[in-house]
């Protein structure tokens, strides 16, 4: 990013902010402010749980207990495939939704397989049988896609309930979840907020099926790992274009959130940067990254 687009982007950013802050008061949440204000720079809509309960937002959720956003990804689909007929994408949408495993990370490895290679479905068309696929995000056409971030999300499984601090949802699919915590020592607190996440896991799993990417905060300090991270394993992210490193004084939280949910980059790490490996016994999901991308 030049100069001149980092001047533009930061005005943006503080407009936005002030605009937030009307809607919110974010002095009383444990997000940083720019965390919200990045997403909405970048490009997406930012929805608070308050603004979806009273109704004002529809949303397409009829229960504390979905986490899929039905409306909003049958609304993708039709764009994204719009030759395609009602049948498809109902099948489409079936199999997306429908889990075939108890084992989390066997679900969520079925999913991206499904996010990334299209979801193939069969119908009948003229009176014969139509093998085709159905495409769940759009990479040529970004306007195709719905992008969507909410703070917080409740979200009710079984006797548990828990309200993650922001789910990002692209299409209807919630495809990152973001913990916050508040400071003390540095170490702790990521320790903490990967607590958190395990806590997630076991209790409301079902949130974490459709799962790309786990990023902790911590004021403007912030890691991003995936479902098999072990807390060591949840990195900084050093550079925003993945060529350049960046600006100075630019905070961990900016450099991530533009880093990795920049529209089009986000879908390409989708794509090409996540990787399932399997010995027999178990599963290991990594997020690749070149070297200057976690390492300063």
């Amino acid at each position: 990013m030049n100069p001149a687009q980092l001047r533009q982007t930061t005005v943006k950013a503080r407009y936005i902010a002030r605009k937030l802050r009307r809607r919110f008061d974010l002095r009383q949440c444990a997000i940083a402010p720019s965390l919200l204000t990045w997403f909405e720079v970048i490009g997406y809509t930012v929805l608070l749980e308050p603004d979806i309960a009273w109704g004002k937002y529809r949303i397409g959720r009829s229960s504390y207990s979905e986490v899929v956003l039905r409306d909003r990804l049958h609304s993708a689909l039709h764009k994204i495939n719009p030759t395609k007929p009602h049948e498809a994408i109902a099948k489409a949408i079936h199999q997306v939704t429908c889990t075939e495993s108890s084992d989390l990370l066997e679900n969520n490895r079925r999913f991206h397989k499904l996010l990334t290679d299209g979801v193939e479905v069969e119908y009948l068309f003229n009176k014969e049988i139509v093998h085709d696929k159905v495409w769940l995000i759009d990479p040529s056409n970004l306007l195709n896609n719905d992008w969507l971030v909410i703070h917080p999300l409740t979200v009710v499984e079984g006797n548990y309930a828990h309200c993650p601090d922001v789910v990002v949802f692209i299409n209807g699919l919630p495809l990152a979840v973001i913990i916050s915590i508040q400071p003390s020592d540095e170490y702790a607190t990521f320790k903490a907020g990967y607590q958190r996440i395990k806590t997630y896991l076991q209790q409301i799993p079902k949130l974490f099926v459709y799962n790309t990417f786990l990023v902790i905060t911590c004021q403007n300090r912030c890691r991003v790992g995936t479902l098999t991270s072990d807390w060591q394993e949840f990195l900084p992210w050093h550079t925003i274009d993945g060529e350049d490193f960046t600006v100075l004084g630019a905070t961990e939280l900016e450099v991530l959130i533009q880093g990795i949910f920049d529209k089009r980059r986000f879908l390409e790490l989708i794509k090409h940067f996540i990787v399932f490996d399997s010995n027999g016994i178990s599963i290991s999901k990594k997020l690749l990254r070149r070297p200057f991308c976690t390492v300063q």
